[in-house]
């Protein structure tokens, strides 16, 4: 399921992130990488706002639906 779809608060794991190799290795350096740990604090229609490690990111709509999680 993609990120957005994911409860809130619980952390899951990170299955796959459908995008090209250039948004893949920005991610891999936000520390979004498949078999990661991820929580989503919050989703609206226009993105939503996750837990990666120690810090929160805000990611658009369009990238987090890339991103599938378990």
């Amino acid at each position: 399921m993609p990120i957005g779809l994911a409860p809130a608060n619980t952390p899951v794991r990170i299955v796959k992130i459908n995008a090209e190799d250039k948004v893949r290795k920005h991610l891999l350096e936000l520390g979004i990488v498949e078999g990661g740990q991820i929580t989503l604090v919050s989703s609206t229609v226009n993105g939503v706002i996750v837990i990666v490690k120690e810090g929160r990111l805000c990611l658009d709509g369009a990238l987090a639906r890339k991103i599938l999680v378990a």
